[in-house]
C-alpha cells in the first residue's frame, strides 16, 4: 500500500504529460536537438581534425565537440549558433535594416499573402464551375491535376522572364508563382466540399423550387466551409514556398529567398539555416492564423467547438 502511494503520483504525472500536447512535442524537440548536435559533430569534425593536424595540437573528444559547435562557417551549424544568428537579425537590428530578418520576412510575406489570396479566389471559382458545369468537370479537372506535375523550379524562371518582359516585376511574379502552387489544393478541396451535401438535402431544396444560386449559397457553400479551411491551411504553406522559390531566379535583394542566396554565395551556412528556421516559423504562424479564422467562422455558423 505504501509503495503504491509513493509511486502513483509520479506515474500519474508521467501519464498526464504523455497524454498532453506538451509531452510529445517536447520529446520530439529533444530528439531533434540531439540528432542535430550529433550531426554537427559528424559533418564538421573532418575539417576540425584537419586544422588540429596542421597546427599539431593535441585534442580530446570534448575539445573536438566544442570546436565543431563553434565554427565560423560550419557545414552544419549547431542549434545554438542558429539561435544567436536569429537573435542578432531579429532583435538586434532595426526592422527597416536590410540585415534584419524581419524585413526580409515581411517582403516574402507580402508576396505570399497576395499569391495566396489570388490562388484561393481562383481555386474557389474553378471549383464552382466544375461542380455546376459538367463539361468543365470532364475537361478542366484533368488539366488542373496535370498542372501540378510540372516542377516549380523549372517553370518559375519562365514566369519571371515572361512577366518581366510585360513590365511586371517586384512582388507580382512571386505572387503569380505562389498562386500557381496554392490554387490546386483549394480547387480540389472545394470540389469535394461543394459536392458534400446529402442527396436528400439537394432533393429537398429542389422540392422547394430553390434556384441554383440559392442551392449554392444556402446548402453547398455552408457544407464546403470545413473543406475550404482545410485546403487553405495547405495552400498558405505552399504559397510561402512559392514566394521563396520565386525569389531565387529573380536575383532578389530582399526576402527570405534572397537571404538563402546570399548565404550560399558567401558560404554563410548559419545565415542559411537562420533563414530556413525563420521561414518555418513564418509558415507555422500563417497556418495558425488560418486555424484561428476557421474557429471564429465555424463558431459564427453555429458549429460546436
Amino acid at each position: 500500500m505504501t509503495d503504491t502511494a509513493i509511486t502513483s503520483p509520479g506515474v500519474s504525472w508521467i501519464s498526464r504529460l504523455k497524454d498532453s500536447r506538451v509531452g510529445p512535442v517536447s520529446f520530439m524537440i529533444l530528439v531533434i536537438m540531439v540528432i542535430w548536435y550529433a550531426g554537427a559533430v559528424y559533418l564538421n569534425a573532418p575539417r576540425v581534425i584537419e586544422q588540429f593536424e596542421r597546427s599539431k595540437v593535441q585534442w580530446t573528444a570534448s575539445h573536438l565537440m566544442d570546436k565543431t559547435w563553434s565554427m565560423e562557417r560550419p557545414i552544419l551549424p549547431a542549434p545554438h549558433q542558429v539561435v544567436v544568428e536569429l537573435n542578432e537579425t531579429i532583435f538586434q537590428k532595426k526592422i527597416t535594416s536590410k540585415r534584419s530578418l524581419v524585413f526580409h520576412a515581411w517582403i516574402t510575406t507580402s508576396s505570399t499573402l497576395l499569391g495566396f489570396t489570388m490562388g484561393s479566389i481562383l481555386g474557389i471559382l474553378l471549383a464552382a464551375g466544375i461542380v455546376h458545369v459538367r463539361t468543365l468537370d470532364r475537361s478542366l479537372m484533368p488539366w488542373i491535376i496535370a498542372s501540378q506535375t510540372i516542377p516549380i523550379l523549372a517553370i518559375a524562371p519562365m514566369i519571371v522572364v515572361v512577366l518581366g518582359n510585360l513590365g511586371l516585376t517586384g512582388v507580382i511574379p512571386k505572387a503569380i508563382i505562389s498562386m500557381y502552387l496554392c490554387f490546386f489544393p483549394v480547387a480540389i478541396g472545394m470540389v469535394k466540399g461543394l459536392r458534400s451535401p446529402d442527396p436528400l438535402q439537394m432533393d429537398l431544396m429542389r422540392t422547394y423550387s430553390a434556384s441554383t444560386s440559392q442551392i449554392f449559397w444556402k446548402l453547398r457553400w455552408p457544407s464546403s466551409v470545413p473543406f475550404l479551411f482545410a485546403s487553405l491551411k495547405v495552400a498558405v504553406a505552399i504559397s510561402l514556398v512559392g514566394a521563396i522559390v520565386g525569389e531565387l531566379p529573380t536575383g532578389a535583394v530582399a526576402g527570405l529567398g534572397a537571404r538563402l542566396l546570399a548565404g550560399s554565395y558567401y558560404g554563410q551556412t548559419v545565415q542559411i539555416w537562420s533563414a530556413l528556421v525563420g521561414a518555418s516559423v513564418l509558415g507555422m504562424a500563417l497556418v495558425f492564423s488560418i486555424g484561428l479564422i476557421e474557429k471564429v467562422t465555424l463558431k459564427a455558423m453555429g458549429a460546436k467547438s
